[in-house]
């Protein structure tokens, strides 16, 4: 009895600390996965910081739709630097452990920055809503005290709603093991930790994502709608395809990130597997931050032409 209380004991303190697995079941291919990933921390790095000085510099972006992309340039910046410095040290020095608090402080940020990326898609598609069908009163309705406003409100509300769910997760007792069969701390792989019957925590971790993602995608939706319907009304092909080629690159954006979130946090308990999961993590924690500033860019012919102004201004200097 004394040997089971000492090992249960034992158990319990192990996870002060847990250790992230991550691609440690991948010996060979550590140096591959530091270089890969780095070259594509510093690509997210560069690409969004360019956007965000193009933005700045020059005025004519000094536009709605624009400060908009700077606020989600800044935003991916953020979102994964929670993430891609932790698994990169991991990677370069072989010492996956991270303790209890900076694993929740970790999923903490991780999800408040996932929030705040829904409603400013939600708020970038509003954005294309009103200048398409509304162009008219555009200038009224899209000011810049407006624009400020939505930014901020995108920034600020997922602010509440994470810090509690964070703290009711990791208010669970965590006695099965402290190994993370993950290369971060997400709700998924913790949960997989936790004693005891988890059920409760499940159905307000759905409730959340319902709050947080299906809400603004519902509104995404119903921004789009009215815009194809407002775009097929138009009398020519080449006003048809000018309106779509403006909202066409947040489109891919909204598909490519609320589809591998949706499949990560809605899909069925038992279809979970660890490989699925880091997958579909990959997808939208590095890959579509990745290639969203050349999404924005190269279909943009306003950026590409900011872009080749502000070049050859610094090569003729």
């Amino acid at each position: 009895m004394k040997h089971k209380d000492e090992n249960t004991e034992a158990n319990f303190t192990a996870v002060m600390q847990f250790v992230l697995l991550g691609f440690s079941d991948l010996p060979s291919l550590q140096g591959l996965l530091s270089a890969l990933f780095s070259i594509i921390y510093l690509t997210i790095l560069v690409g969004n910081s360019l956007i965000i000085l193009i933005t700045r510099l020059e005025s004519s972006l000094h536009k709605p739709m624009y400060f908009f992309l700077a606020n989600f340039s800044l935003l991916e910046i953020c979102y994964v630097s929670v993430i891609l410095p932790r698994m990169l040290l991991n990677l370069w020095t072989q010492q996956r452990s991270i303790s209890l608090l900076d694993c929740a402080a970790q999923m903490c940020f991780f999800l408040m920055l996932g929030t705040t990326e829904c409603f400013l898609l939600a708020v970038m598609a509003y954005d294309r809503y009103v200048a398409i069908c509304s162009p008219l009163h555009y200038p009224v309705l899209m000011n810049h005290k407006m624009c400020v406003q939505l930014a901020v409100g995108s920034w600020v509300t997922g602010i509440p709603v994470q810090i509690g769910q964070t703290w009711q997760i990791f208010s669970l007792p965590f006695c099965n093991s402290n190994l993370i069969n993950h290369f971060f701390c997400d709700i998924p792989p913790i949960l997989k930790l936790a004693c005891g019957d988890t059920l409760v925590h499940e159905v307000s971790v759905y409730v959340v994502v319902m709050l947080v993602a299906a809400v603004p995608f519902m509104l995404i939706l119903a921004s789009y709608s009215k815009i194809i319907c407002t775009i097929l009304r138009l009398p020519t092909a080449k006003g048809r395809a000018k309106a779509f080629s403006t909202c066409s690159s947040h489109l891919l954006v909204v598909v490519l990130f609320f589809g591998s979130a949706t499949i990560t946090y809605l899909r069925p308990k038992s279809s979970h597997s660890a490989g699925t999961d880091k997958l579909l993590s990959l997808f939208y924690t590095a890959v579509t931050p990745m290639f969203n500033p050349m999404i924005y860019s190269f279909r943009n012919k306003d950026v590409i032409a900011a872009l080749r102004k502000m070049f050859l201004k610094r090569m003729t200097r």
